[in-house]
């Protein structure tokens, strides 16, 4: 089985409810993704998934010189950030597709799917 990345996609600039355009709207595609969490776990595709803070809280470290840099907020300015992710474990490309497919009607989000190099 190989290891993929499914990063979730939205709006850098986010109101209230996020990327939703309403509280409801939001509570839904928290409960849709919460019900797909409990489905991949169940059928042994989950390693691990999380949501992640505003682009505006990162901190870009540069530690490729002498002294490390450490600037705030996002490396790039963009107006789409990744805004959470699950990392599965998948037999193939095509399973993986589907599990984003998946994700992304239960998140309302688009999700990007990039398998792991293998490299550890």
């Amino acid at each position: 089985m190989t290891h993929y990345l499914l990063s979730v996609h939205g709006p850098a600039e986010r109101d209230e409810f996020g990327n939703y355009g309403s509280k409801e709207e939001m509570e839904e595609a928290f409960a849709a993704t919460g019900a797909f969490n409990d489905k991949i776990r169940a059928d042994g595709y989950w390693v691990f998934a999380g949501g992640l803070a505003a682009a505006t809280t990162a901190t870009v470290v540069d530690g490729t010189g002498e002294t490390p840099i450490m600037t705030d907020g996002p490396y790039l300015e963009t107006t789409e950030v990744i805004g959470g992710f699950w990392v599965v474990d998948a037999p193939d490309l095509d399973v993986a597709l589907k599990l984003a497919a998946e994700g992304s009607r239960a998140c309302r989000g688009k999700v990007e799917v990039r398998p792991f190099d293998g490299l550890a």
